[in-house]
């Protein structure tokens, strides 16, 4: 499995700093509004399992599966699979992803949901591709940057492997076609 990365991009450690910081973020902003954190599976579930640990203060935690559909002419199509189980009425809403690149997901997600009478709705995110951004979106807060490499590990995955690597690398391009990414 590690010999389909071409190189780690960003290690153990550097996750776990910007993980840290994150929460240290998050924390300033809602340690009083005792939110509800929505982890968006399945890419996130390493990243939001790591930074809700590091959260002290009340707030609930729920899932959310969506897929965006259509093509580049029709953004914001948004298939949600599998919904939060909880009112979300009234309540502060932050969306927890693995990884932010075109933005549609994402952006049409905040749309769905902020139409649920919350009282907030923000976006978090370990890794933010904005190279690869086809909308109008900016997520509220970013753990790391990267290039427009497409990328594996920490959640990750390729056909439904490698989300087990304890980081993000590159995968090898003869691996996938140029159109998947």
């Amino acid at each position: 499995m590690r010999d389909d990365i071409e190189t780690v991009l960003v290690t153990q450690q550097q996750i776990d700093d910007a993980v840290g910081d994150l929460a240290s973020r998050l924390t300033e902003v809602f340690a009083d509004r005792n939110p509800i954190l929505i982890g968006a599976l399945k890419g996130a579930f390493i990243f939001f399992a790591d930074l809700v640990r590091r959260l002290d203060f009340p707030l609930e935690i729920d899932f959310v599966v969506a897929r965006s559909y259509g093509n580049s002419t029709v953004p914001g199509c948004i298939d949600i699979t599998t919904d939060v189980s909880c009112d979300l009425t009234g309540r502060h809403v932050v969306v927890i992803d693995d990884i932010v690149d075109t933005g549609q997901t994402l952006k049409a997600l905040v749309a769905v949901l902020e139409e649920r009478d919350v009282a907030s709705v923000h976006t978090c995110c370990l890794l933010d591709k904005p190279e690869r951004r086809r909308c109008d979106f900016q997520p509220d807060y970013v753990g790391i940057v990267i290039p427009d490499y497409f990328v594996v590990g920490y959640g990750l995955d390729f056909s439904g492997h490698h989300r087990n690597l304890p980081f993000v690398g590159v995968l090898r391009p003869e691996l996938y076609s140029s159109s998947d990414q």
